[in-house]
């Protein structure tokens, strides 16, 4: 088994749990839950799968995700009250997914032969827009909006994968070499509360006389 698709699994993984934490937390009845975690694991790269009209779409093609998103949901339900008060729990979960998911779209933009620019896009769609999903399903506000570096640390990471690949780096070195800058970038930011710059006022002001 590649050390990607084992990554894959465990980035589904950790998304589903994220999705079912943020569910069990909203009081959802279990078929909410299995609902926002199938949501959150694999709402991106279908999403992304749809963009570049790539067939089948990811969890259809193998039933190994849907095994993955109920073995999470499980594992939420029977461990729950040893993680769900844990407030790095959420965090881990989530970085854990949108480190694998960003390469991962990545590599499947570039696999249909799309622009760098493209493919790093298609990255960060596969990594944040589960989470967005989860997120508007819940009526949360989506942490890609908010102050968390979410979707730049992704892009900092399809950067590096594009510059180690120019430098031929073994693919499976490369992918993990590129999902430890994802999620040291974010951990680096919620740790110093560091945030994107907000446009409070007008660019450009008059002064009035």
């Amino acid at each position: 088994m590649e050390v990607i698709y084992v990554l894959d699994i465990l980035g589904t993984f950790a998304f589903a749990i994220s999705g079912a934490l943020v569910a069990l937390d909203k009081k959802f009845d279990i078929f909410g839950v299995i609902i926002i975690a199938f949501v959150t694991a694999v709402g991106g790269g279908m999403l992304r799968d749809v963009l570049i009209n790539a067939h089948p779409i990811n969890w259809i093609g193998d039933l190994n995700y849907l095994y993955i998103i109920f073995l999470a949901v499980l594992f939420t339900f029977l461990f729950k009250s040893k993680i769900a008060h844990l407030s790095k729990t959420m965090f881990l979960f989530d970085t854990i997914g949108i480190s694998v998911f960003t390469l991962l779209g990545l590599q499947k933009g570039l696999s249909y032969d799309l622009h760098p620019i493209i493919a790093i896009i298609m990255g960060m769609i596969s990594a944040v827009f589960g989470g967005v999903l989860r997120d508007v399903l819940t009526a949360k506000i989506p942490l890609i909006f908010e102050k968390e570096v979410y979707a730049s640390a992704c892009l900092a990471g399809g950067i590096s994968y594009l510059i180690l690949n120019y430098f031929k780096v073994d693919e499976n070195i490369n992918f993990i070499i590129s999902a430890i800058v994802i999620a040291s970038i974010r951990a680096i930011a919620v740790k110093f509360h560091l945030e994107l710059p907000k446009i409070t006022n007008d660019l450009f002001t008059t002064s009035k006389k």
